[in-house]
């Protein structure tokens, strides 16, 4: 990817410039929130380094997406103002239309995937938004916001392919570079890519100005990471399957302007799990109180996997962007559940065994004793691999981690109990 000796030639030949996203910033000023910088020491004590999160889930509409939105919408000329636009989003863009709309005057139509968050649907609602459910992901969506701009003349605002998109996600970089001046590392999720091509030309250029150099790394859920190969084959390659809990970076095909960028100034992309993913969104209620979507934590789970480390970073001074904190409180509770059992805090056992009194005394005694603290006990007497008199017993319950869970399912083996974990 990037190389020192040619960044001054990239800079000149790049689609979005420095320039562009402070002139960006002027259109932006009064219309977002200029987002702090938190420091986080827990994580500082993790990594070794000073980290700070960009708090970008406390952004007008509960993420970034606001900022390239306004831009695009405020630029469209008053003939293209009159057309209205069309997008198509899972939440966050939408609601960065929606809300860009309502202050523009203009009229909006979004198009959501079924099945997208009620939180996020009702809010971009709520902005004065027409909202249109079709498709089962952003990709289908998108592609009837398209139909709907060619039969009625709206404007397409695409979620990360516009140069005036990058260039409003890339004023996070101008104010993480205020805040915190000596930062070497800048880390954050990336779906389309518009957000870290963004804060990649802004960083970038503003370090080679003052002859400084500050890497920038791009994360991706597992299951939605079209970035590493098409960064392997120099071209764009799309997944054919992405299926991830952090939605706002659900992307099979990457943006083909913020491809162009991040292939020459980012300094690499890593992928995290869908429990390192859990583990982080707990990590940041817990221990920063802040409420935090999955794709906005993919930064943080990165940190704490040591992802920095694997591409042999050593940084004194990181900032993570938590880009966005519109989550259902329905998924809230399922991922703090699967937070919690990824880090060993939640432990759910399967147990058979004979259907008789005592038998979930003498269990519960055990669990008792190792001061482990049930929370659901289920019993299940039908079952394809159950005799006569058989029965399934199944406990959730607490734990203080990894070490504890192994003592309560060793004590459980001693007692001639064969304890099955559940996921």
């Amino acid at each position: 990817m990037t190389s020192n000796a040619s960044e001054t030639e990239q800079s000149n030949t790049l689609p979005v410039s420095l320039e562009e996203i402070e002139r960006a910033r002027e259109l932006l000023d009064g219309v977002i929130v200029p987002t702090p910088l938190d420091h986080s020491r827990a994580l500082g004590r993790i990594t070794g380094s000073t980290v700070h999160l960009k708090c970008e889930n406390l952004q007008r509409a509960g993420s970034f997406k606001v900022r390239g939105a306004y831009v695009r919408m405020a630029r469209l000329s008053p003939e293209e103002r009159a057309r209205g636009v069309v997008a198509a989003s899972a939440g966050n863009h939408a609601q960065g239309v929606a809300l860009a709309a309502a202050k523009l005057g203009m009229k909006a139509r979004i198009y959501m995937p079924l099945g997208v968050a009620l939180p996020k649907l009702q809010a971009t609602r709520d902005h004065g938004a027409e909202v249109v459910l079709l498709g089962n992901n952003v990709d289908e969506a998108l592609a009837a916001a398209q139909r709907y701009s060619e039969e009625t003349g709206a404007v397409v605002i695409h979620p990360f392919d516009h140069e005036d998109i990058v260039a409003g996600q890339g004023t996070i970089g101008l104010e993480i570079l205020e805040k915190d001046p000596e930062v070497d590392t800048i880390i954050m999720g990336i779906g389309g890519g518009g957000l870290l091509a963004g804060v990649a030309v802004a960083v970038k250029e503003m370090a080679r100005r003052t002859g400084r150099q500050i890497r920038i790394i791009g994360v991706q859920a597992e299951n939605a990471a079209a970035y590493p190969p098409s960064l392997a084959a120099d071209a764009v390659v799309p997944l054919t399957h992405v299926s991830t809990i952090a939605d706002g970076i659900a992307v099979g095909r990457p943006g083909q302007l913020p491809f162009q960028i991040i292939r020459e100034l980012v300094d690499g992309v890593v992928t995290v799990s869908e429990d390192a993913i859990a583990n982080a969104l707990v990590f940041l209620l817990e221990r920063s109180k802040m409420v935090v979507e999955p794709a906005g934590a993919v930064g943080v789970a990165a940190l704490l996997e040591g992802k920095l480390e694997e591409l042999g970073i050593s940084s004194e001074r990181t900032v993570a962007v938590l880009s966005g904190g519109n989550i259902d409180p329905m998924l809230m509770l399922k991922v703090i559940q699967s937070g919690l059992s990824a880090a060993g805090r939640f432990l759910t056992v399967r147990i058979a065994l004979r259907d008789r009194p005592g038998e979930l005394s003498t269990i519960s005694r055990i669990i008792a004793e190792t001061d482990a603290n049930v929370t659901r006990v289920d019993h299940t007497r039908i079952g394809g691999s159950l005799g006569m008199g058989d029965v399934f017993i199944t406990i959730d319950m607490e734990t203080r981690g990894a070490e504890h869970s192994e003592e309560v399912l060793g004590r459980l083996r001693s007692a001639g109990y064969q304890p099955v974990v559940r996921p």
